[in-house]
């Protein structure tokens, strides 16, 4: 977890560097410690009243892949910019018409130990063909639990942040 003071300093960065016309929006800056990634609101693209939710959907795809390809070559200079100054690696993404869109993201190699039991459970994902191999099933699990759990997890952020806040605030044990 990242600290408030880390990220405002980034969303500052962000809006001071980013073209105007890019997003409707300030972006979506999320932080953690390999990885910083903006998503921009994009406006929704115009359709016919009464589109069918295909059509709309179609529209949202092709007007973010259109962001993605026009804005290719300044999103990695800004990104080769904040790699150097920051040192941290930059991913992109859009939301538009209710739906986020990530061009690039960073995948990380996380270790752990399992009991057998726990492996077991890997395996059957593996077995049943919901996952290729023991890193994908993992993957899969952390997804269904983040997704199932997102108001907790949002709570548990929230706690931590207060805790950075409140380390901020105390005093000063290197002097």
């Amino acid at each position: 977890m990242e600290s408030d003071e880390a990220i405002s300093q980034l969303r500052g960065w962000f809006t001071g560097r980013l073209p105007g016309d890019w997003f409707t929006g300030a972006p979506e800056i999320v932080l953690d410690r390999e990885e910083i990634t903006v998503i921009g609101p994009l406006a929704p693209p115009v359709t016919p009243d009464g589109a069918p939710e295909a059509e709309r959907a179609a529209a949202a795809e092709g007007l973010a892949r259109r962001f993605r390809e026009e804005t290719r070559e300044r999103r990695m200079e800004i990104a080769r910019e904040v790699e150097h100054r920051f040192r941290k690696k930059v991913s992109w993404g859009v939301s538009v018409g209710g739906e986020t869109v990530m061009f690039t993201t960073l995948s990380v190699p996380v270790m752990t130990r399992l009991r057998q039991s726990e492996r077991q459970v890997l395996d059957t994902l593996v077995a049943a063909g919901v996952a290729r191999s023991r890193s994908d099933a993992l993957a899969w699990c952390v997804r269904l639990v983040g997704r199932h759990t997102d108001s907790w997890l949002a709570e548990l952020r929230d706690a931590l942040q207060h805790v950075d806040r409140v380390r901020a605030a105390g005093p000063d044990i290197d002097s």
